[in-house]
């Protein structure tokens, strides 16, 4: 049977690459990987050699990074397991947090009014808690609990997601180890940039049965990250081409995130993520 959620997260890794944080970077680190300039580059001037597997060892570097994310993730899923009834609201409020933020809409609360919007919130959690069941559209005091994080973490998180993290490798000697550590240095220095993405495949691995599913998933991300810097390492000069005709769609592919992370988040909130592999079920003719 085909399986909705690796489809998803290799779907998930992919849209990663194409994000504005991470595709107009590809060229600098395709420089630093072959030790020729971006300007060289673009003019057409090739590396003699060794670009692939400096690639190859840069993406596992990262993998390794996002693949301990995946297995700590999934380590706590037996507990959010036996809770998710009540954590699922916080997790789908997480996510939609992260979706807001892709669109925009959190930088558009200042300080003052997240703080009023979470004790809002929170004043309703706790009618719904006098009330001794939801107020109103099925939501309870565990919904308003947790919508609440929205208004109170919202605009730090804004700003934090938006720093320039930069890390470096200090070799700029083209060569495997060099690779793996530009890759290591990658998964640290842009998962505040890629976060709002990684953050929902993340969240299906703490909802995995076990370890080895959560870091199953992790991998298929990092697989679907890792594809297109493979290809840009066979293909330099396609891409160069690529980047140039694709960058004005940057934005499009952010509100695209921004809106899947959205839904996704919805169906997390009200505990309807079945739903959709319900939906999805026409994939199953497509497996092996």
């Amino acid at each position: 049977m085909t399986d909705v959620s690796l489809a998803g997260a290799f779907l998930a890794g992919l849209i990663s690459f194409l994000s504005p944080c991470v595709l107009p970077l590809v060229p600098g680190y395709i420089s630093m990987l072959s030790g020729i300039g971006v300007e060289q580059l673009r003019q057409g001037e090739q590396p003699k050699s060794g670009l692939f597997s400096s690639a190859l060892s840069f993406v596992m570097g990262f993998s390794v990074v996002f693949i301990g994310f995946g297995a700590s993730a999934s380590a706590v899923g037996g507990f959010l397991r036996q809770n998710r009834a009540l954590l699922a609201p916080v997790a789908g409020a997480l996510i939609i947090l992260f979706g807001l933020h892709l669109l925009g809409g959190l930088m558009r609360i200042n300080l003052r009014a997240g703080i009023i919007l979470g004790v809002v919130l929170v004043a309703l959690g706790i009618a719904s808690l006098v009330h001794h069941g939801p107020l109103f559209a099925g939501l309870g005091a565990s919904h308003f609990f947790s919508l609440s994080i929205i208004g109170f973490l919202g605009p730090q998180l804004a700003r934090w997601l938006n720093r320039d993290v930069h890390l470096r490798s200090q070799d700029t000697k083209p060569g495997i180890f060099s690779g793996f550590l530009l890759g290591f240095a990658f998964a640290f220095g842009w998962t505040p940039c890629i976060g709002p993405i990684l953050a929902t495949v993340l969240t299906l691995a703490a909802a995995s049965e076990t370890v080895s599913r959560g870091v199953l998933l992790l991998a298929v991300y990092s697989a679907g990250l890792a594809v297109p810097f493979l290809l840009t390492a066979v293909g330099l000069g396609a891409f160069l081409r690529f980047y140039k005709n694709f960058r004005k769609y940057l934005h499009a592919v952010e509100l695209f995130s921004g809106a899947l992370l959205l839904f996704v988040g919805g169906l997390v909130f009200f505990n309807k993520l079945t739903w959709l592999s319900g939906k999805l079920t026409f994939l199953n003719r497509f497996s092996m």
